[in-house]
């Protein structure tokens, strides 16, 4: 693997966290998203550092050849509890279970860490070698203690974490345990690469050379289990908003009968605000809905409450449930108060509502008000209710009732 193979992770990394500063900034209390953000900082300072070309930066830098080894060591370790960490956060439960099962991994992987440093400076690694360390050292005393520790711990993590994930997702549905499973498949790389790199030491305690598999395999191993492991903390993330961004978009095109019905008696184009076509989809549904509540705002005097019933008595009758009756009849309603709206082009009927009291809200003027559902309702009925259709069809030419007797 060449340089650009760790630091095209590393740059990912990077972005993602980026991406997710001001979350991790505004939360950092929560312990849920610290491990997020380590596990995010951690996994591209393992990529950087692994990098041959910045071993060989490092070495030079400090003046000590090979000391990039327990740094990019430390750094895997560090990794490793931190992807448990995050399981155990992420899977909740009593906080003081949580917090103490965290700091024991924490702790014994610091100790790990610490015990990498002491053994490298006890050993004797003066020749530098950037890719072939782990065998060429695989018989120098304190430097092979370090390397075994290190591959221990490893296999550990990856055996911890295939434990903890399988047991969870055995316990869950959905997009959370598809996560999990790809999670457990990420860690269990930790296993195959640790058998390589054993392998190929152990090949060196008995005067064989198999540095190939050290080399060459167990890195593929290791980035590919990383990315597997990331992807897999993150599909539940990305499978949500997906879910959600789906979602919206379904809400505001079943709100498109409703805003096209109120259309014609909502805010002028010329005053209306314009969104781009590139608006998220929840300044989308907003402005649809701002538009809908303007349009029947302005129906207000047209509104007949002897329409409502009604439609919401056929509309029981029909075998609906309270909940749709009500918005079949809210939505009889103001179809029938837009085709009276549409017969008084002069406005009597509004000159003759400025004399009477204010009109209330938008939505105090029907019998419930439980904001973007009923809307939504609402826009259904218009499209589907057979109560719905004979109320448009029985609309009035003209509309001159007075304003108190409309509205009830």
């Amino acid at each position: 693997m060449d340089g650009s193979s760790y630091y095209i992770p590393a740059v990912a990394m990077g972005a993602a966290i980026a991406f997710k500063g001001p979350a991790l900034l505004r939360g950092w209390r929560d312990p849920l998203l610290r491990s997020v953000g380590a596990l995010l900082a951690l996994a591209g300072l393992v990529f950087l550092f692994a990098a041959p070309p910045t071993i060989a930066a490092v070495n030079d830098i400090t003046g000590i050849p090979n000391v990039s080894a327990p740094l990019v060591y430390c750094l895997l370790s560090a990794y490793s509890a931190s992807c448990l960490v995050l399981i155990i956060n992420w899977r909740g439960g009593p906080p003081e279970v949580t917090r103490r099962l965290s700091r024991r991994w924490i702790l014994g992987y610091t100790v790990v860490g610490v015990a990498l440093i002491v053994l490298f400076a006890l050993g004797d690694a003066s020749e530098e070698r950037l890719r072939d360390l782990d065998t060429y050292y695989a018989n120098t005393p304190f430097i092979r203690e370090m390397i075994v520790l290190y591959l221990a711990s490893l296999t550990v993590a990856g055996v911890a974490m295939n434990v903890m994930c399988w047991r969870w997702a055995i316990e869950v549905r959905g997009r959370l345990r598809a996560g999990l499973v790809v999670i457990a498949f990420g860690a269990l790389c930790n296993i195959p690469y640790s058998a390589a790199k054993f392998t190929a030491v152990v090949a060196r305690w008995n005067g064989m050379d198999l540095d190939g598999l050290s080399t060459n395999t167990a890195p593929m191993l290791a980035s590919v289990g990383a990315q597997i492991t990331a992807v897999g903390f993150c599909l539940p993330l990305a499978w949500r908003r997906v879910e959600d961004s789906w979602n919206t978009w379904s809400t505001y095109r079943r709100l498109g009968p409703l805003w096209r019905e109120l259309k014609p008696v909502s805010v002028p184009e010329d005053r209306a605000v314009r969104m781009s076509w590139w608006s998220s989809a929840e300044l989308q549904v907003t402005q649809r809905e701002s538009d809908i509540h303007d349009g029947m705002l302005s129906l207000y005097p047209y509104f007949d409450s002897e329409v409502r019933s009604r439609a919401y008595g056929a509309a029981v009758a029909a075998g609906s449930s309270a909940a749709e009756a009500q918005a079949e009849a809210d939505a009889a309603m103001v179809t029938v108060a837009v085709r009276a709206r549409a017969a008084d082009p002069e406005g009597r009927v509004i000159s003759s509502a400025e004399t009477a009291d204010a009109p209330p809200s938008a939505g105090s003027t029907f019998a419930h008000t439980d904001g973007q559902r009923d809307l939504v309702r609402m826009s259904i009925a218009l499209r589907r209710s057979p109560v719905v259709a004979a109320a448009r069809c029985r609309a009035p030419a003209g509309g001159g009732h007075d304003t108190r007797e409309r509205t009830g």
